[in-house]
């Protein structure tokens, strides 16, 4: 699967980032999860969006440490 995209489908995204559905839908609802938008009937998580979520990840993991 190609993951070289602006934007991911939710399945794309969760494979280049290597996190289950579950996970992704888990992170969303406790407000952790990278913005959405929604195309037609898609939601998609940009390129920009994906990169930002893992800066806060990795400054929230930071932190903890």
């Amino acid at each position: 699967m190609d993951t070289n995209f602006e934007a991911y489908s939710i399945p794309e995204f969760c494979v280049a980032h290597r996190i289950s559905r579950a996970t992704f839908y888990n992170l969303l609802k406790i407000g952790q999860g990278p913005r959405t938008m929604h195309v037609g009937g898609r939601v998609l998580v940009s390129k920009e969006a994906g990169a930002e979520w893992r800066r806060a990840r990795e400054a929230a993991s930071t932190e903890a440490a």
